[in-house]
């Protein structure tokens, strides 16, 4: 069963990705042979001034992934002795999140063109 299962998986490694490597050579043009750089121009100056907008998208998503991390062990944590002081936390946390997201949105962070 076991030597069935790794047969199977490995050919089907091999042949997904020999589909890989095959594919993008279909039709090259000169977008896919480009590298790609964010959105800019990889051959030009690498001096040109670019929107702070950027670095707060950055921080939100960054900010939001954090909580993600900090709210994933909450239900685990409810073996705990105390489960109602994990939710308080768990609450806590997700109403600060939620308040600087508030604020953060009448400050006029969110919005992306001015």
């Amino acid at each position: 069963m076991l030597k069935t299962f790794m047969f199977t998986a490995s050919i089907l490694i091999i042949i997904l990705t020999l589909i890989s490597f095959w594919i993008p050579l279909i039709k090259p043009d000169s977008e896919k042979l480009s590298p790609y750089e964010c959105g800019f121009d990889p051959l030009g100056s690498a001096r040109l001034p670019y929107s702070m907008r950027f670095f707060l998208v950055a921080i939100l998503f960054l900010l939001f992934d954090l909580e993600i991390a900090l709210l994933l062990p909450s239900p685990w944590a409810t073996q705990i002795i105390h489960p109602p002081q994990m939710a308080f936390f768990a609450y806590f946390v997700l109403l600060l999140l939620t308040l600087g997201f508030v604020y953060e949105w009448y400050q006029g962070g969110l919005e992306w063109a001015e």
